[in-house]
């Protein structure tokens, strides 16, 4: 599946510590990282509608942040919070990779 099109929706609301922790650590690297460049982000508010080109198959997240891997559109994956660096990178790669994502990365 080379051609697919990856998204990462980020779920977040005002006053989330853990969001705000995600910003602080992996926003400004985020878009420049290969995970970033083959799942661009796009951000929507807990509390506000979810757009409405996307599928989201695990129901409405309770949690912020839960970054919601779409593949085509789809809810393929599901990271709910944000613990830190090392968690949240493994799980995104696996993610990725489990549903056919191909890039470099650093420990390639």
């Amino acid at each position: 599946m080379a051609d697919s099109e990856f998204r990462l929706l980020m779920v977040e609301q005002v006053g989330c510590i853990y969001c705000r922790m995600w910003n602080n650590d992996l926003a400004p690297i985020y878009p420049k990282t290969p995970e970033g460049k083959t799942a661009p982000l796009q951000r929507v508010d807990l509390h506000k509608p979810f757009p409405e080109d996307i599928t989201i198959t695990g129901g409405k997240p309770l949690f912020t942040p839960t970054f919601i891997l779409l593949q085509d559109g789809v809810e393929v994956a599901r990271i709910e919070g944000y613990a830190s660096e090392d968690f949240f990178w493994g799980l995104l790669d696996q993610a990725l990779k489990k549903n056919g994502a191909t890039y470099q990365t650093p420990s390639n």
